[in-house]
């Protein structure tokens, strides 16, 4: 039985990066059968009650690496001295029981998809690189699964860097081409291949919705807005500016028509802390809409990633900020906008209707916005419907080139 360690990975609470080890998981016993996959975690206890059948389906959860202190250092020195970026990488050792958790395998995957980026700050990007270049160092297999990697045009170094690696692992397959195209640019080219998002094969868990669901009959808007977004605001904006517009434009939706709104978070940290917390952003936004009864509703923080798909097939419509809540939309043929702050939403786009029509870029959101683009919906819901009837099950496929890439590396 083949054994994998999926770094990149530490909590459920983004319930993208559930959905990501779940189909990960099931992608690989799709290709090997049985499997085990290591799956690091700061807190097995919640993600256990996330996925309760993980173990059963092949998911052992393992201590996740602790932020280093060495990065926690550089970090600050970068601060003051933001030319040692150019001068010194820092590196740091891996505790014993994580360097035998990763020897007990037969590969790396690094996941997360978006974590060889610069979304999350420099520090961030060479966590997870290094992390993996220790298991290369350990005589590992590594492979990047299906990523969204880079631009990296403003950090020369951290380019350079990030190239390098690349190189290095056994292959890179990336679910955009725009980031395929990306590598190319900067040479790293012989072990990449363009895949789908694994999420796009996640298997939704019906759950009972009735509790929070409009009347049966009724369109029904999904929506979903994340304190994330907030930094990708013009600079020293106060949040309300963007709550005010969110508000206004479900106000006015509600008013002129017989949608019902149905606010679905998608990040919520499992201990209950509201930093980054999708349920606490938007129950703010709830209280400022005022009381519209089964109109405008929020679904339970509670749920998991199967489940949170489910829900989100049962939308007519979907407007999300939170990547994999769109793709969880999109994969159930659901009509849906993009709220971008990155490459992710603009990639995806492009690849799957050939253009950025469902895109909206976070600095734009506005009330107007909103209502233009969910129009545009509305307006074209046929031709949108008709071309992902066609086009998903495509994508499926694709998602599924990731395992057989890793295949060709260990065997079977």
């Amino acid at each position: 039985m083949k054994k994998f360690y999926l770094s990149g990975q530490n909590n459920f609470g983004n319930r993208g990066c559930e959905a990501l080890v779940r189909s990960t998981l099931q992608l690989l016993k799709a290709e090997f059968g049985e499997v085990e996959v290591l799956v690091p975690s700061y807190r097995p206890d919640l993600d256990l009650r996330q996925w309760p059948d993980a173990i059963q389906a092949g998911c052992r959860f393992v201590r996740a690496m602790p932020y280093p202190t060495t990065l926690k250092v550089w970090g600050k020195i970068r601060k003051y001295y933001p030319n040692i970026k150019n001068i010194y990488i820092p590196d740091f050792s891996i505790p014993s029981d994580i360097e035998t958790d990763i020897r007990s395998c037969d590969a790396l995957l690094v996941i997360g998809g978006d974590n060889i980026t610069l979304d999350y700050g420099l520090e961030s990007l060479i966590w997870h690189i290094r992390f993996a270049q220790h298991a290369q160092r350990l005589g590992k297999k590594v492979m990047v699964w299906g990523a969204s990697i880079g631009p990296f045009n403003t950090e020369p170094t951290a380019e350079k860097f990030v190239a390098d690696f690349l190189k290095s692992t056994l292959s890179v397959t990336v679910r955009e081409t725009i980031s395929e195209q990306y590598l190319k640019a900067i040479g790293v080219t012989d072990n990449v291949a363009l895949v789908a998002d694994g999420a796009f094969v996640m298997t939704p868990e019906p759950v009972d919705i009735s509790a929070y669901w409009p009347s049966k009959g009724n369109t029904v808007l999904g929506f979903n807005i994340s304190p994330l977004i907030q930094k990708f605001r013009p600079a020293g904006e106060h949040k309300e500016v963007l709550q005010k517009e969110v508000v206004a434009f479900i106000k006015h939706t509600l008013d002129s028509s017989d949608t019902s709104i149905v606010l679905i978070p998608h990040v919520d940290p499992l201990d209950g802390v509201e930093n980054n917390s999708d349920t606490h952003y938007m129950m703010e936004i709830l209280r400022m809409c005022g009381d519209y009864g089964s109109r405008l509703t929020i679904v339970p923080n509670t749920l998991n990633a199967a489940e949170l798909k489910y829900v989100l097939s049962q939308c007519t419509y979907f407007i999300g900020a939170r990547t994999h809540a769109t793709i969880g939309a999109l994969s159930c043929l659901v009509p849906t906008i993009s709220i971008a702050y990155s490459i992710k939403a603009k990639g995806l786009n492009r690849d799957l209707f050939g253009n950025e029509d469902c895109v909206l870029e976070t600095p734009s959101v506005s009330t107007s916005t909103l209502s233009k683009y969910y129009q545009y919906l509305v307006t074209n819901r046929e031709s949108i419907v008709c071309l992902l009837t066609e086009r998903i099950p495509l994508w499926r496929t694709k998602a599924s080139i990731s395992a057989s890439r890793l295949s060709q590396v260990v065997g079977k």
